[in-house]
């Protein structure tokens, strides 16, 4: 069955395969926030880790989009994605269900989480590549802007039930129990998958074409086009400062800011509703404005609410960090539909998951090295000066669009201009 024959009206939900490529992304979604939570907190409360030791374990969870990230697009390239996505979960499933087994035998230890977040970040660069390689093959070219607007929805839905869900599962259970219900996230999402009917063509042979032919030609790809360039290094700055956060938000909210695992929860649900508005918002503000413009003022107008992040006290005060997250994380998922729509328009399909490997290597791999420099500033200096960082960072976003060609377009070239 075609996906011209599947697609009927303009909601991609009509799409049966796709409600199915939906519900599963949303499920290990929720398993996933939950983790964000439950995480740090084994380090944190069950492992006593400083501040270097969680920036570490933040590292360990990105640092595969820097190790593999290039080769990985060449490996999708030469395989059907959806058994790849399906695969990727199934590993995610069985490394996430080693810790709390860990914890009930009384073994876990830090070097256990550092090599289960490096083995589910290896798994996730596998399928972030071969999740927005696929969706072309589900929807016809008209129908990806609302289908990413999908997707960012029901990530943005899961990641405000989420940490919320885990702050509590990790309150009732412990943490490391609380773990159990992203391994359940990544099971279910692979039964979702296994359901999908769309088969993809086989891909085109290379006999005898090397692996790093295949990779640079997804590195020159990106490289050479004027405006992936430009959303490389956008992205890539906001995914750097993004994982310095990460790194010593826990710290700083449970040893600063000193709020228990289920208010933390709550806090960090702040900025997927932020999220969720974002997606919602996405497609009207890009007909209202114009896709290029909505890649640019999306950060202008959202990042300098960046700054009231170190700004947050005990107390009351702890709401501007909730705010921050709000605002800043709207203008992320804005942004992203925007210019994940447009880069799969533009890309020939047999280069789809080269280009999008290339531009997570380039865009994710700059998150170890944040996390990593989170640790350090938080080591020497404090977690709020970490903060600090992270939060003027964020206003630097901007700088490579509004230096570029985008600031005096409405709308992204047509691919045959650029």
């Amino acid at each position: 069955m075609s996906v011209t024959q599947q697609y009927k009206g303009t909601s991609p939900l009509r799409n049966r395969d796709f409600r199915l490529l939906l519900s599963g992304a949303t499920v290990s979604q929720v398993g996933t926030q939950v983790t964000l939570v439950a995480l740090p907190l084994v380090a944190v409360v069950e492992l006593r880790a400083s501040a270097p030791e969680v920036a570490l374990l933040t590292a360990a969870e990105t640092a595969a989009f820097l190790l593999i990230g290039l080769p990985a697009g060449a490996w999708v390239d030469r395989m059907r994605r959806l058994p790849v996505l399906i695969r990727a979960d199934l590993v995610r499933a069985a490394a996430m269900v080693s810790l709390p087994l860990a914890a009930w035998a009384g073994l876990l230890t830090m070097t256990q989480l550092y090599l289960v977040a490096l083995i589910t970040g290896m798994a996730t660069v596998f399928f972030d590549v071969a999740h927005q390689s696929y969706l072309p093959a589900l929807l016809p070219r008209e129908g990806l802007v609302a289908g990413n607007g999908a997707l960012e929805t029901a990530r943005s839905s899961a990641q405000v039930a989420g940490p919320g869900l885990g702050g509590a599962l990790v309150q009732i259970l412990g943490a490391p129990f609380a773990l159990l219900a992203d391994a359940v996230g990544y099971l279910v999402s692979a039964l979702f998958l296994r359901g999908i009917r769309t088969r993809e063509a086989p891909p085109e042979p290379t006999p005898g074409t090397p692996l790093r032919s295949q990779v640079a030609e997804g590195l020159a790809f990106v490289l050479r086009h004027p405006v992936l360039r430009v959303i490389a290094a956008a992205t890539g700055v906001a995914n750097f400062f993004s994982a310095m956060l990460l790194s010593v938000q826990t710290v700083f909210l449970v040893r600063v800011l000193d709020l228990p695992p289920g208010v933390l929860g709550l806090m960090l649900s702040a900025s997927a509703v932020g999220g969720l508005a974002g997606a919602l918002c996405a497609g009207p503000i890009a007909r209202a404005v114009g896709q290029a413009r909505t890649i640019w003022l999306a950060p202008v107008a959202t990042g300098p609410f960046a700054v009231l992040w170190p700004l947050a006290g005990r107390g009351p005060a702890a709401v501007w960090f909730a705010v921050a997250s709000a605002a800043v994380f709207f203008g992320a998922v804005v942004y992203n539909v925007a210019q994940v729509s447009f880069r799969q328009l533009l890309c020939p399909p047999r280069l789809l998951g080269r280009m999008n490997a290339t531009l997570r290597f380039m865009v994710w791999g700059t998150m170890p090295l944040g996390a990593l420099l989170g640790g350090a500033v938080a080591g020497a200096a404090g977690p709020r000066a970490a903060v600090w960082v992270c939060a003027a960072g964020f206003l630097l976003v901007p700088v490579p669009l509004l230096l570029s060609p985008l600031r005096r377009l409405r709308d992204l070239p047509a691919p045959a201009a650029v």
